[in-house]
């Protein structure tokens, strides 16, 4: 495979099928979707793209009152009101461009060389969001209608939009993209994560976690289940606790259960199914 080839990283356990599409969105150059429940390693996967290809990483973390102008470029007219007014700025107040700031997006354009963009939980925005970023997404250019300038892409970026499925992504926006679906990961992708962010973790410590945490998350009436995020730091905190035996988990004695939920009527029930340990 060339350099443009994603083949994953130490610590992020990549599943073929993924890395198949990841590759694929790459060569196509087209925005690649992901959905999944959260921890399932969504934004992660944009960080061992970057790490593994060697491109910088530009992140876009979408805010639900975020205009897709706020993504582009930005004219601090503020700025330039207290230069004209105080005269002690090296800028040129009579000329505008100096005060346009790109955004996440017109960063990833006007970088010198290919970058990762990672547009982060796209479903937290409106749908206008979405629309207004069609054609800038699929044209790679935009424009700054205060100097009448358009900005080409320099190099085309490899995309990774994620969503956790708080609204639904309009049709012409899910035409432009590859989608894919991260499953939560089974028991035997599970035992190769700990494996990876642990590597000298004895065995019997991480068959006793996975189980446990499997198990926890099937108590009927969790609403947040806990995700690969909760389970790799209960893990990191249990190793650094020297009086943890893992005949505790046996005995549905489970410490730390803050650890791996974080809402109060889950830790409540998981306490219950605990026996309140």
């Amino acid at each position: 495979m060339g350099k443009d080839s994603f083949t994953g990283t130490k610590s992020y356990v990549l599943d073929p099928e993924l890395a198949r599409i990841v590759n694929a969105s790459i060569r196509l150059e087209m925005p690649l979707l992901l959905k999944g429940e959260p921890g399932t390693g969504k934004t992660l996967l944009a960080y061992a793209i970057a790490e593994n290809l060697g491109m910088p990483l530009i992140i876009l973390n979408v805010k639900s009152s975020m205009k897709a102008v706020e993504a582009l470029y930005q004219y601090d007219t503020l700025t330039r009101l207290n230069d004209s007014r105080f005269g002690d700025s090296s800028r040129d107040v009579s000329s505008i461009e100096d005060y346009i700031k790109m955004g996440k997006i017109g960063q990833a354009f006007t970088a010198d060389s290919r970058v990762v963009l990672l547009i982060d939980e796209i479903d937290k925005a409106d749908t206008d969001f979405q629309d207004d970023l069609l054609d800038v997404l699929d044209q790679m250019s935009f424009d700054i209608i205060e100097i009448d300038r358009t900005i080409k892409a320099k190099n085309r970026p490899i995309i990774i939009i994620t969503s956790n499925a708080k609204k639904d992504l309009s049709d012409p926006f899910l035409g432009r993209c590859i989608f894919h679906h991260i499953a939560f990961p089974d028991a035997d992708m599970m035992r190769k994560i700990v494996l990876a962010h642990f590597p000298s973790i004895e065995k019997k410590i991480s068959e006793a976690c996975i189980e446990a945490f499997y198990r926890l998350r099937e108590v009927k009436g969790i609403e947040k289940k806990p995700a690969t995020r909760e389970l790799i730091n209960w893990i990191r905190i249990l190793l650094m606790d020297k009086e943890f035996d893992t005949q505790y988990l046996a005995k549905r004695d489970v410490p730390y259960l803050g650890v791996l939920f974080k809402k109060s009527e889950d830790l409540k029930l998981a306490q219950r199914y605990t026996g309140g340990y």
